[in-house]
């Protein structure tokens, strides 16, 4: 568990993943929620809901790339 952590908080995992979690968050927030955004309607849970969207694909592009890395690094062996 240590070394995914390694791997996970690594500079480039993490900043690769805040790239993805932005661009597929912005686009799910705005499909899932946009007519509240515009409207001015959004509600408490609604905002919590926009968070976990942008949490959803963080945690994604963060286990792909961890996986990723430990595959290529066990393949190198």
């Amino acid at each position: 568990m240590r070394k995914w952590l390694v791997i996970a908080l690594d500079k480039a995992v993490v900043h690769r993943a805040l790239k993805m979690a932005l661009l597929v968050g912005i686009v799910l927030a705005a499909i899932n929620h946009g007519d509240a955004i515009v409207n001015g309607a959004l509600t408490a849970v609604q905002a919590v809901k926009i968070v976990v969207t942008f949490f959803v694909p963080y945690c994604v592009s963060t286990i792909s790339s961890v996986a990723a890395i430990r595959q290529s690094r066990d393949t190198q062996k």
